[in-house]
C-alpha cells in the first residue's frame, strides 16, 4: 500500500475590518489558498477581541481604523498569544512603524492586490510553521529532559541532576536538534530569544533567558551579566577590567563580560563551593 499524502494543517485565519466591501475582496483572495482556513469575520474592534479570546488563531488580518477599539488597542488587550502572525491591511501608511514596533509580519496598502497579499502570506506561513517546529522541539525536550546523563564526579561541571534539563531541543534548518547541555559553551538573550552557544556554532531558541537559566543546573550553568549565562566548565580564565569587571575568557576563546553583582557566585563555583543566589550586590574581596 502506498502511504497516504498528508498536507500540514491549514492556518487557522481571522479577517478583521470594519467595511464590508474591503472584507468581501479580501475573503475572495484568501478562499484561493487551500493553505488558509477562514474561521471568522468581524466588523469590530471588541467582536474581534471576543472571537480571539475564544480561540486564537494562527494569521490575523487587521485593518488599523476600526469602530470602539482600533487594531493597535485590540493587539494589545488580546495579549501576544492571540496571533502566531498578524498583516495590518489599511487605507494609509500613517502607522506602518507603529506596526512594526508591534511585531506585524507586514503592512499592507489598500487597495489589495492577489501578489501583495500573496507576499504577505507567505511570510505568516513561514513564521507559523517556525512557531509548530519549536512547539515540537519543546515537546521533545520535555520527552528525553528526564533521561540518565552519563555518570561523573560531583561539583563543577557535574552531570545535570534530575529536575534540570539535560538536552535542549534547537530548530536548525527544518530540523530539530538534541543537544546535550553539557556541550554548550554559553547563552546570550536575544530579545525574547535567546543564543545558544556550542562549538563554534549558535542556534536561536524561542524562550527567554531567565526562563531556561531556571532549567538548567546550577552548578553548571552561572551567570555572569543580566544577559549573559555561562558554563562553567568552559571557563578557561578571568581577566580584569576596571572597577570590578572582568572578561571570563572559555576554552575556544570567547570573551564574556563579568559583571561586578555576579563575581561571587562565580567565584564559589570555581572554587568547588555551593554558590548563594544573589539577594543583591555581592561586595567586593
Amino acid at each position: 500500500m502506498f502511504a497516504e499524502s498528508r498536507l500540514p494543517p491549514p492556518l487557522h485565519t481571522l479577517l478583521v475590518d470594519d467595511e464590508p466591501a474591503a472584507r468581501a475582496a479580501l475573503r475572495e483572495l484568501l478562499e484561493r489558498d487551500p493553505e488558509l482556513e477562514l474561521v471568522g469575520e468581524c466588523a469590530s474592534g471588541r467582536e474581534a477581541l471576543r472571537a480571539l479570546q475564544q480561540a486564537p488563531v494562527d494569521l490575523l488580518l487587521l485593518d488599523v481604523g476600526l469602530p470602539d477599539l482600533d487594531g493597535f488597542e485590540l493587539l494589545r488587550e488580546a495579549g501576544p498569544g492571540a496571533a502566531a502572525a498578524v498583516l495590518f491591511v489599511t487605507g494609509s501608511d500613517a502607522h506602518a512603524l507603529h506596526a512594526f514596533d508591534v511585531g506585524a509580519l507586514h503592512y499592507l496598502l489598500k487597495p489589495l492586490d492577489a501578489e501583495q497579499l500573496a507576499r504577505g502570506v507567505a511570510r505568516a506561513k513561514e513564521r507559523v510553521r517556525a512557531l509548530r517546529v519549536q512547539q515540537l522541539a519543546r515537546q521533545l525536550g520535555a520527552l528525553y529532559g528526564g533521561s540518565a546523563a552519563p555518570g561523573g564526579p560531583e561539583g563543577l561541571g557535574a552531570p545535570a541532576t534530575q529536575g534540570y534539563l539535560q538536552r535542549l531541543a534547537l530548530k536548525e534548518t527544518g530540523r530539530v536538534t538534541l543537544l546535550p547541555v553539557e556541550e554548550v559553551d554559553w547563552v546570550e538573550a536575544d530579545d525574547y530569544y535567546v543564543q545558544v552557544h556550542a562549538g563554534g556554532r549558535s542556534y536561536l531558541l524561542r524562550q527567554s533567558l531567565r526562563a531556561l537559566e531556571g532549567q538548567l543546573d546550577p552548578r553548571r550553568f552561572l551567570r555572569i551579566h543580566r544577559s549573559t549565562l555561562v558554563n562553567v566548565a568552559r571557563v578557561r580564565e578571568l581577566q580584569p577590567l576596571f572597577h570590578g569587571e572582568y572578561w571570563v575568557v572559555l576554552q575556544d576563546g570567547s570573551h564574556l563580560k563579568l559583571s561586578r553583582s555576579y563575581r561571587e557566585r562565580l567565584d564559589a563555583l570555581l572554587a568547588g563551593r555551593e554558590p548563594q543566589s544573589p539577594t543583591g550586590r555581592s561586595p567586593l574581596r
